[in-house]
Order: structure tokens, then C-alpha cells, then sequence
């Protein structure tokens, strides 16, 4: 079973040498059939030419102009990926590298599964090393969302998701979100195709500054929210 792993990345020359050596070294001691996909959503800072100078065995870079949003980058790569897992992460490996091998032991596992979900609500230490604001202002903002989007998984916004690849074929093309409310549209998607949904534990390993603004971003989100719920309640499959 061959494994894609997807990395949106915006103006990442800080991290990213590091990240893509440290993803590369891990994927090569623990895959024999993997692939990598940078991804570079308009970055200016050369992310990409860093990672392409690297040549790391079995590692893309896609790139494009102007930016277009998280949600574009996730999906332009998983759409490019081709592997039977497909899943994304973040450009600092906040959750490690071992997730990926959990990731796919939990599709071996769940054989029928097509969507695997990172959650840190259900791992005991899934916010350690939060700041007691920050990790009430994620649990508040993630509720309110959940809430709003009628649906009761425990950490739909985690940045670490896997897919099969029949289900980023049925799911991606369909979806129209370019930014943070993107991770919505995808499960959205998955919950009206009935897709089965399997939420794995998951911790920050790596803490990276927050570019989500809480009050902008969460009134932005459910904006998006509402619009796209209504359009995929009406389209027929």
C-alpha cells in the first residue's frame, strides 16, 4: 500500500530545509512505497526552490502564483498524489513524523475506512505545552464550529487528515473552499457520501506560531460554513 504525504507550505524558508529532511529520513526508514508533495500556495520566500535544491528521493514540489489559501494547496496536492493513503500535514510537522505511520496502521486496520481524522481532543496530552488561553480558545472555536456545522466529531480543525484515494477522487474536485474552512467541506463532503470516518489521537509535537485570528477567522469560517452546507445540501449525486 503506497503512501502520499502532502505539505501545503506559505513563506516556510524558516523551517522548511529541516522539515523536509526530517520527513524524508523517516519516510525512507519506515515506507518502501511512499511519495512526498510540497506544495507552495505563492510563496515568496523560495520555500519551494529550497526543497527542489534538496533532491530527496521520491519528493515533488508543486508550485504556483498568486497565493490561494491553505485549502487550494491541500487540494491541488492530494489531487496530484498517488498513492492508496493520501494524507496532509503541516509544513513544521507539528504532529511529528511517527503520526504518518499511525495513520496508515489505522487504515490497515479500518479496512473500510475512508477518511482518517487527527483529533487532540482525544489524546490526554494532545495540548500539551499550550498556553491555558490558547487551548480554550481552540476548544471554543472548534465547538462553536462543530455547532454550527452540525456534526460531532471532537477536532475537525486538526491540520493532520488521510484519505484513500477513491476518496480524494470523489471528494476533492468537488470542493470549492480555498482557505481555513476547507477541512469543513471535505468532511462535509464524506458525511453526504456516506463515507466512514475513523478520528485517530493525536498531540502537538512541534509548536509553531498560530496564524489563525480567532474572532476574524471563526466569523469568516461560518460564513463559508453556511454557504457551502446549503450548496452541498442541494447538489444531487
Amino acid at each position: 500500500m503506497k503512501i502520499s504525504v502532502c505539505i501545503p507550505m506559505y513563506n516556510e524558508s524558516r523551517v522548511i530545509a529541516k522539515s523536509a529532511q526530517e520527513l524524508s529520513d523517516y519516510m525512507e526508514a519506515h515506507f518502501e512505497d511512499y511519495e512526498v508533495i510540497f506544495c507552495s500556495d505563492g510563496s515568496s520566500d523560495g520555500c519551494d526552490e529550497i526543497v527542489r535544491e534538496m533532491k530527496l528521493p521520491n519528493v515533488n514540489v508543486i508550485a504556483y502564483q498568486p497565493n490561494q489559501g491553505k485549502g487550494y494547496a491541500v487540494r491541488t496536492a492530494l489531487l496530484a498524489a498517488t498513492g492508496d493513503v493520501c494524507m496532509f500535514t503541516d509544513a513544521d510537522l507539528a504532529y511529528g513524523t511517527e503520526v504518518i505511520s499511525r495513520v496508515y496502521k489505522t487504515f490497515e486496520e479500518n479496512p473500510d475506512a475512508d477518511m482518517v481524522i487527527g483529533s487532540r481532543n482525544l489524546h490526554k496530552d494532545g495540548y500539551e505545552g499550550y498556553t491555558f488561553l490558547r487551548k480554550l480558545m481552540s476548544k471554543v472555536y472548534i465547538k462553536v464550529l462543530c455547532i454550527a456545522g452540525g456534526f460531532k466529531l471532537s477536532d475537525s480543525q486538526c491540520g493532520c487528515k488521510a484519505f484513500t484515494k477513491d476518496a480524494v477522487q470523489r471528494i476533492f474536485p468537488r470542493c470549492e473552499v480555498n482557505r481555513f474552512a476547507f477541512d469543513f467541506e471535505a468532511i462535509l463532503w464524506a458525511i453526504k457520501m456516506d463515507m466512514k470516518i475513523v478520528e485517530m489521537p493525536v498531540k502537538i509535537i512541534n509548536h509553531g506560531e498560530s496564524k489563525v485570528n480567532v474572532i476574524k477567522d471563526t466569523l469568516r469560517m461560518l460564513k463559508d460554513l453556511r454557504c457551502m452546507k446549503k450548496r452541498i445540501k442541494n447538489t444531487k449525486l
